[in-house]
C-alpha cells in the first residue's frame, strides 16, 4: 500500500495536499484497493463550495458505489478531467495522476485535524488487523 508522505489523510480514507492556500483531494491507495477496479468517477463543478465532511464526490466500481468526503472546507477551483475519461489512473496511481479536485482553502487549520502519513499507516494496520480477525 502507497501512502504519501506530503498528505494528510481523513478516516473515511480521502487525502489533501496543501500547496500554499490551496489543496489537491483525491483517496487513498487503501480506498481504490478495496472498491477494485474504478469505472466512473462523478465530480463536483468548478466553483461549488463544501465544508469539511460534506459528500463532495462518488466512484463507482466492479463492486460498488462510494461516497467521498471533503477532508477540509473549501471552494472547487479545478477538478481532473481526465479522470472524468479514464476512471482507471484512480487505480494506477491514486496520488498523482488520479486526484479529484483542487480546492482553495476556506481555513488551513482544519487540515491540522487530519492523520498525518505514519498515523494513517497505522489506523490502516489497525483496519486490515481487524478484518483479518473477522
Amino acid at each position: 500500500m502507497q501512502i504519501d508522505p506530503e498528505c494528510r489523510y481523513s478516516k473515511t480514507h480521502e487525502w489533501i495536499r496543501v500547496e500554499g492556500s490551496e489543496a489537491l483531494v483525491g483517496i487513498t491507495d487503501y480506498a481504490q484497493e478495496q472498491l477494485s477496479n474504478a469505472v466512473f468517477v462523478e465530480l463536483p463543478e468548478i466553483g461549488d463550495e463544501f465544508q469539511q465532511g460534506d459528500v463532495f464526490a462518488v466512484v463507482e466500481s466492479v463492486k460498488a458505489a462510494s461516497e467521498c468526503y471533503m477532508p477540509a472546507s473549501g471552494t472547487i477551483i479545478a477538478i481532473n478531467e481526465e479522470l472524468m475519461e479514464a476512471p482507471e489512473l484512480l487505480n494506477e496511481d491514486p496520488y498523482i495522476d488520479g486526484w479529484f479536485v483542487r480546492i482553495a482553502l476556506d481555513d488551513p487549520s482544519e487540515v491540522d485535524q487530519l492523520m498525518d502519513a505514519d498515523q494513517y499507516e497505522d489506523y490502516v494496520a489497525q483496519l486490515v488487523e481487524e478484518e483479518s480477525h473477522q
